[in-house]
């Protein structure tokens, strides 16, 4: 698999320091598109939607090992209300390649608790 220029690939090791690689870009990317939400001045009806998801979602990486439906749903969540918010696309791209660093899409388990059976 080829990459552009300026990425690299991000393994699920912990580093010396104890750091999980993909907790440290998802709190970077998040950081990021944070601070490029709050300057971005013109008001939108779901700005504040938005801005609790960034914060689940730094609060799932800070926590250590979250789980990638948790991290999908905020993304959703995040990209719904950042709509077509043009100026943002950068940032908000940046957070799903770091959500897309915990592994692809998994299920979320049951209301009630018990496991759903393969579908």
């Amino acid at each position: 698999m080829s990459r552009s220029v300026g990425q690299r690939r991000v393994t699920g090791r912990v580093t010396a320091d104890g750091v999980d690689p993909r907790v440290a870009e998802l709190r970077a990317a998040v950081s990021r598109l944070r601070r490029e939400l709050a300057g971005h001045r013109p008001e939108f009806t779901d700005r504040g939607i938005a801005e609790d998801e960034l914060a689940a979602l730094d609060a799932m990486a800070a926590g250590g090992a979250p789980e990638v439906w948790r991290l999908r749903r905020s993304l959703l969540l995040v990209a719904g209300a950042l709509g077509s918010v043009s100026a943002l696309a950068e940032g908000l791209t940046a957070v799903r390649r770091a959500v897309d660093l915990f592994g692809p899409p998994t299920v979320p388990p049951a209301r009630d608790g018990h496991d759903r059976p393969d579908a």
